[in-house]
This record gives structure tokens, C-alpha cells and sequence, in this order.
């Protein structure tokens, strides 16, 4: 932490600047790591010994997109800003990108403001497979968020859910501390799921549906959504292993299908596999499995699924033939079938596990907000957000009742 003695694009200097994110005072939520790069520091919601296990490069790109990740610290500054490199993912028809945008500003628990870099950073224009077909460099730019009164606040500086950023520098115009304890002292619940949990199509990066649910909860979420890479990795399970955690949900099945990379052979034992290794670090928290929301190609027969080529707009299908789950090939019926079983299995031993159909977070009368038949839109987002706080920390839900820490073993 240093205290600049020039001002930075502003009559008046700012009363501290903070470069090093791994010292602190800022505390970074929602991460699991932080590694240091060429142009500042890259928040990962894996560990960095996660990397080498990876099977394809595309769980390296949504583990540094930073879905639900958050600076916390205290201050009385009337402004502040933040420096960052983003890297954006340009897709096929995508408009290309004059500003990095998702930047939400959170006082005292309250989403006030959400901002943009003025600048866009590094963009990464992909091909139709997914593939990086051409990288444009890009430079720092600067997130400004002013008139927020002098008085002592507790801050959030949630980063965009479906951009790669890299800090670089954090100036207020008051002192910068640690985030009070009251707000560490929460529930912290930790969340495994798809591309539905990541939420890409969610509007601004609090309103991804953990962080609604977890924000009417008054609980601190840990993001961990993977578009594609929710696949029983083993590795994914370790992390969650070794977390401080209270509440614990892994949503499960979806990308399983789309992939079609499971039978159902080999789909029992991973599932197990992942609970047992959850377990042992965690051996008495609340542990919910939650199955798919609807997806009407897959309800009833297997993956993959594939954007259908006859449509300008990605709309997804499977033309797999339905016969086929009877020789161990994956519907979401056979999903949910199978994991409420395991459930129910192992809860007359693990009192603390539950099950949650999907589809009554997002079901049958929800398709309307399904624009490419598989992935919900921002207004379906926010209903499986106030679902899920309804349905799991209600009274009578998995995750209500548990006003005290249950489990914080790392």
C-alpha cells in the first residue's frame, strides 16, 4: 500500500492507492486464489493446483472469470477507483465491445451504482467451436465511482461475472481497512454448479442467481459455477474439501448431458465419489444436491446437445435417439432419478444431506425465459434466485434453521 503524492486524473489526491491484493487491507471474497501477472494480480475461483489436472483449456476460462467475486474493505471515501485489464470473449455475431462493463458498487449491504472501465481491454474473438481465432491487446483502464459520501461504509466491488480481470490498482480518497468482522462472521455457503449457476445472461454480477439468494439470506456466497465444467471433477471436489464452509449446494447433471460424457455406470460412482470427498472436509454441514432446471431437447432423451446450424440464433437440441437411456445413456429424467436415490440412500446415514429437483427453481412454466432452450435469461435468473432463498433457506428448507456456524473446517 502506498500514498501517492501526485493526483490521478482528478484535482484531488487520493489518500491512498493500493497495488499489492495479496497483502491487503482489501479482502478479495468469492476467490480461492490470487496469482500475480504481468500487468497486476488474477483473481481464481480454483486453486492454482487445480490448473494442471484440467482436461481442456475451456475450465481455465470460466475458473478466471470472476462470477461472484468481490473487494470488501471498509472506508469514508467520497470516491474511489479501481485500474484493471480485462480480457473479453468476442463470439460469432457478437457486437465488439467499446468498454468493459459489470462493475457493481455495494454500501453497507445495498447495491448502489454499477460502472464500466472506460477503456476495453484485451479482447479474444472466438470461432464457432469456441476456439481464440485472433487476440487484440488491450490496455488498463478505470472504473470511477463518485459522490458517496463521506461517512464510514463497508464496501463491495463486485467484479463482472463473465470477464476475465486483472487488478492493478485500487485509490480512495479516505483511508482503506480491513472489511469489519460482522461481515465475515456470516454463513458462508459454497456453490458448485454449470453455466446456469455461472450465469452469463444475468444483467450485472449481483444479480447472478447465488448472489440474489445469498443477498435475501444475508448469507456470503462462494460462486463456484462452471459454464461446461460441472462434470464430477475430481479435483473441484478436493477444493471444496479444503474451503471454509457452512452451507454447501452442488448442482449437478446438466453439463453431463450436454457433453454426453457419462454412462450410467460410471455416473453412479463419480457421484458418490464427489460426496464423499465433500464430506470429508465438511462432514456435518447442510449438503444439498440440487438436479437440473427443465431443458426441454434433453428431458427425455440424451445429449449432447448441439446448436441447431439451421438457426441464425444459438438455439440447442439433441437428436439422440430416446431408446438409448435403456443401454446406460443420460437424460435428465435418468439424472434425477439417480442422484434423488443416492440422496435418499445416504441420508439415512448423513442426516445433514438433502435433495432439490431443479424444476422447481426453473420448470415447465418458465420455458418463456429459455431463449436458446437451454440457458435461462436475466428475468429467469432472478426467479431462481428468490426461489432458491425461498425453497433452501426458508424454515423448512435444507438451509434454514442454521443460524450459528456448523462446520468451518478448512
Amino acid at each position: 500500500m502506498t500514498e501517492p503524492t501526485a493526483t490521478h486524473g482528478t484535482h484531488r489526491a487520493w489518500a491512498v492507492e493500493v497495488t499489492d491484493f495479496a497483502a491487503g487491507p482489501v479482502l478479495l471474497r468469492g476467490a480461492l486464489d490470487l496469482e500475480r501477472t504481468e500487468s497486476g494480480w488474477l483473481p481464481r475461483r480454483l486453486p492454482r493446483w487445480t490448473r494442471a489436472q484440467y482436461p481442456e483449456p475451456g475450465v481455465e476460462d470460466m475458473v478466471v472469470q470472476p462470477s461472484g467475486v468481490r473487494l470488501a474493505f471498509s472506508t469514508a471515501a467520497d470516491a474511489i477507483e479501481l485500474d484493471v485489464l480485462t480480457t473479453q470473449a468476442v463470439w460469432p455475431g457478437d457486437p465488439v465491445p467499446t468498454r468493459a462493463d459489470g462493475f457493481d458498487l455495494v454500501i453497507d449491504s445495498v447495491v448502489r451504482r454499477a460502472g464500466a472501465s472506460e477503456v476495453t481491454g484485451a479482447l479474444e474473438l472466438r470461432d464457432g467451436t469456441g476456439a481464440i481465432a485472433e487476440r487484440r491487446p488491450g490496455r488498463v483502464g478505470t472504473v470511477r465511482f463518485d459522490d458517496l459520501g463521506d461517512q464510514p461504509k463497508e464496501i463491495e466491488l463486485w467484479l463482472p461475472h463473465h470477464t476475465r480481470v486483472e487488478l492493478v490498482a485500487l485509490r480512495a480518497r479516505a483511508p482503506i481497512r480491513p472489511a469489519a468482522a460482522a461481515g465475515r462472521s456470516q454463513l458462508r455457503w459454497v456453490h458448485h454448479g454449470s453455466s446456469i449457476s455461472h450465469c452469463h445472461a444475468a444483467l450485472r454480477p449481483t444479480e447472478t442467481w447465488p448472489a440474489l439468494a445469498a443477498r435475501r439470506a444475508g448469507v456470503e456466497v462462494v460462486n463456484l459455477g462452471f459454464g461446461g465444467q460441472a462434470q464430477l471433477d475430481p479435483f473441484t471436489a478436493r477444493a471444496i474439501r479444503q474451503l471454509p464452509a457452512d452451507l454447501i449446494s452442488l448442482k449437478l447433471g446438466i453439463n453431463i448431458v450436454n457433453a454426453d460424457s457419462f454412462r450410467l455406470r460410471a455416473f453412479i460412482p463419480a457421484v458418490h465419489g464427489f460426496l464423499d470427498t465433500v464430506r470429508e472436509g465438511h462432514p456435518k454441514a447442510p449438503l444439498l444436491v440440487v438436479s437440473p432446471i427443465i431443458c426441454p431437447p434433453v428431458e427425455d432423451r440424451p445429449g449432447p446437445t448441439i446448436a441447431d446450424p439451421g438457426r441464425a440464433q444459438p438455439w440447442f437440441v439433441s437428436s439422440s435417439d430416446p431408446s438409448q437411456t435403456a443401454l446406460g445413456r443420460l437424460s435428465l429424467g435418468v439424472i434425477r432419478g439417480t442422484l434423488a436415490r443416492i440422496v435418499a440412500e445416504r441420508s439415512s446415514q448423513d442426516p445433514n444431506l438433502h435433495y432439490l429437483d431443479g424444476r422447481l427453481l426453473f420448470g415447465p412454466g418458465d420455458v418463456a425465459d429459455l431463449p436458446d432452450n437451454l440457458h435461462p435469461n436475466a428475468a429467469g435468473y432472478r426467479r431462481m434466485g428468490e426461489r432458491f432463498a425461498d425453497l433452501v433457506f426458508g424454515p423448512q428448507g435444507a438451509f434454514g434453521g442454521h443460524p450459528t456456524r456448523q462446520d468451518s473446517a478448512a
